[in-house]
């Protein structure tokens, strides 16, 4: 019996749910929830309400804040499909564990260790010390920003759709600009149009450009930000790396974009179309200009921009802008020198996670572009940019998603839900438990180059 009773607990805890495959687990369940209830009846304008592939891709997009649709979000779901929708983006934004442990604080449960320690991996904290402070944190900046943006962009809603349809929209357009959705009702004018005809009104493009980069640059970021105000030498590392990179990845795209791409347009819009389309592939998936006119080089760009994607513990996706500047230290190697920023030593390990990371998103960006562009019979730099789109969770699209079979539509839900869970999630989840060993194999030179 005693045999029986310790062979069950070894077993047990053999199975355990590691905080990664938590993770996991949170994100599937919202996903699917969402999906049952996106397939009532209620939830479509529509008689018979949404078929199963449309309602899980939209709830993967809607969780996985990404924007990509296979139905106009305005004209097809209901204000209570819309209603579910939104929901979706917030907790996708904020984080499935993060909204559990919110709601386990409000309600007064004590949370445990194992519930700090997933929160920990969660939002990329760097210890479980003052975890559920930061939570706390997280959620009063969140509504503090959603409900900034949604007052600065009333009067503009209000003007344009009346008073009840500009609350819900200012609302709705906060939120999805905060969480990097790209979710949009405009549809109403135009379907599938996004923000392009506020292409010239300074209001919504600025505050929507700003909801974006506040909800992409990282919750730790912003407290630290917080803690020591303006003085950027007190920052952390991070946070000095997320900013510069951020600001860079910002602003030589705008200048491309400004004397490549919109040299027609009248200088107003052209300098605010070109800031616009420099910030939303990273990753909110708005767009104030219609992508197919674009050159193949602008396009390009926007394919690299969008896989680079937000920053760690933020409401973006994507492989994170930490990842690209730690890949550029790298090459300190070929000049003797240790990988660092700002006076600070990068660790190997960190080297080494930022390269598994790139090979992964490599591998799936191109792997599903090329599938879905054979099995399709589609260009391939537009099938790249439709996978690009989801797997760094934007929603920027050529106009093909739309178009797409049940296959190239399942490609692209797995791609969305990769990359907000994200790369190195997948990877902890899938070798936790698996025993290391601690002998090495002969080592052998191989030439590289």
């Amino acid at each position: 019996m005693e045999k029986k009773v310790e062979k069950m607990g070894t077993l047990l805890k053999k199975h355990q749910l590691t905080s990664f495959r938590i993770i996991i687990i949170g994100f599937a369940a919202a996903i699917l929830a969402g999906c049952l209830l996106l397939m009532l009846p209620v939830a479509t304008k529509g008689a018979g309400g949404a078929s199963f592939e449309d309602a899980l891709f939209t709830s993967t997009s809607a969780v996985c804040v990404t924007g990509l649709v296979v139905q106009d979000t305005a004209t097809y779901w209901s204000s209570f499909g819309q209603f579910v929708i939104l929901c979706l983006i917030q907790i996708g934004g904020m984080g499935v564990i993060t909204i559990a442990v919110a709601i386990a604080m409000v309600s007064g449960k004590k949370i445990s260790l194992m519930q700090r320690s997933t929160l920990q991996d969660a939002i990329s904290a760097p210890h479980t010390g003052g975890i559920v402070r930061l939570t706390g944190f997280i959620i009063k900046m969140t509504v503090c920003f959603e409900l900034l943006g949604a007052v600065l962009m009333f009067p503009v809603f209000c003007k344009e759709f009346g008073a009840g349809k500009g609350i819900w929209y200012s609302v709705f357009h906060a939120v999805s600009a905060f969480c990097n959705a790209g979710f949009d009702l405009m549809g109403i004018r135009q379907q599938y149009s996004s923000l392009v005809s506020f292409a010239g009104q300074p209001v919504i493009n600025v505050v929507i450009m700003l909801l974006i980069i506040a909800g992409g640059i990282g919750f730790l970021t912003w407290d630290d930000i917080r803690v020591n105000h303006l003085h950027f030498r007190k920052y952390r590392l991070q946070s000095k790396v997320i900013i510069t990179t951020s600001g860079i990845l910002i602003l030589l795209p705008a200048i491309y974009f400004f004397f490549g791409e919109f040299a027609e347009l009248p200088m107003g819009e052209r300098v605010l179309s070109s800031l616009f389309q420099a910030v939303t592939p990273r990753t909110a998936g708005f767009n104030t200009v219609d992508m197919t006119m674009m050159t193949q080089t602008g396009i390009g760009l926007i394919i690299l921009l969008m896989l680079v994607g937000g920053s760690p513990g933020s409401t973006a996706g994507g492989m994170k802008t930490t990842t690209l500047a730690v890949l550029c230290a790298s090459s300190s190697v070929f000049r003797g020198k240790d990988a660092h920023y700002f006076g600070r030593r990068i660790p190997e390990e960190t080297i080494r996670s930022a390269t598994a990371l790139l090979m992964l998103y490599l591998t799936f960006f191109l792997a599903g572009g090329l599938i879905i562009s054979r099995i399709e019979g589609l260009p391939l730099l537009s099938c790249l940019f439709e996978t690009a789109s989801a797997i760094g969770t934007v929603g920027l699209s050529l106009g093909i998603t739309t178009k797409l079979g049940l296959v190239s539509r399942g490609i692209l839900i797995f791609l969305m839900y990769v990359g907000r869970v994200g790369g190195l999630t997948l990877i902890y989840a899938a070798v936790s438990g698996t025993k290391v060993s601690s002998s090495k194999l002969p080592q052998e030179k191989i030439t590289v180059g």
